[in-house]
């Protein structure tokens, strides 16, 4: 599988054509991944181009390339770093009327707090003017062709939000496994560390979060160990 993330994605054959078709258990992350390709067409992003919509589901081209997640540490740092002017592109761009607003993370607090959570400096960090998000900037959505990022896919979180929230983000999952990855992203977005890191216990606790409600308990365990010497081997 090239492109896609998750169990509800396949590759399938239409008139001699290979197609990506994903399903949807939630009409809203259908409508919103509608939405937002709708809006990308013609931007410039590697996107897929909607080929029809039906109800629960959408039907897609096929991108080429290669998950970045699925490739050796140096072409993740390149990939992860190439990525960083797409998603400067993407937050340039007026978003679709009738996206899904921010997360609500004072709520994600309260929870994370509330569910006995190991101890962080949470706190909101304060807001930058809102902008198209893709919503779930990782390696499992970004396919490298080369040296170049041949596509972002999986769009069902687009929203309209903080552009340095989403750069975090993407920066705390990248620096999980190697934080190389995190500074290059950053370093290549263009922002300033402090900002972005201001933003990654509230990362850590979705996470946690994540975990603790769908995620193996082996995850959980090895996230909560790591929270309880926080701050990360990036911050």
């Amino acid at each position: 599988m090239r492109q896609g993330a998750v169990g509800q994605v396949r590759v399938v054959r239409v008139d001699g054509r290979e197609l990506v078709e994903k399903r949807f258990a939630d009409p809203a992350r259908h409508d919103t991944e509608v939405q937002a390709l709708r809006a990308l067409a013609g931007s410039g992003l590697p996107v897929p181009e909607l080929v029809a919509v039906t109800p629960g589901s959408v039907l897609m081209t096929l991108l080429p390339g290669e998950r970045l997640d699925g490739l050796d540490a140096s072409r993740q740092i390149a990939g992860i770093s190439a990525s960083a002017e797409l998603l400067r592109e993407l937050h340039r761009l007026p978003p679709p009327t009738g996206l899904p607003g921010p997360p609500d993370d004072a709520r994600t607090i309260r929870r994370y707090r509330d569910a006995g959570g190991p101890p962080l400096p949470l706190r909101v960090p304060p807001a930058t003017p809102p902008v198209f998000c893709h919503g779930d900037w990782t390696n499992g959505n970004l396919l490298l062709s080369g040296e170049e990022v041949s596509g972002v896919v999986d769009w069902e979180a687009a929203h309209v939000g903080d552009p340095l929230r989403e750069l975090s983000r993407a920066a705390y999952g990248a620096s999980r496994d190697d934080p190389r990855r995190a500074e290059a992203l950053v370093e290549a977005y263009g922002a300033d560390p402090a900002d972005v890191r201001a933003w990654l216990p509230l990362h850590a606790a979705e996470l946690w979060l994540w975990f603790r409600e769908a995620g193996p308990p082996e995850y959980l365990d090895r996230l909560t160990r790591d929270l309880r010497s926080w701050p990360t081997a990036w911050d």
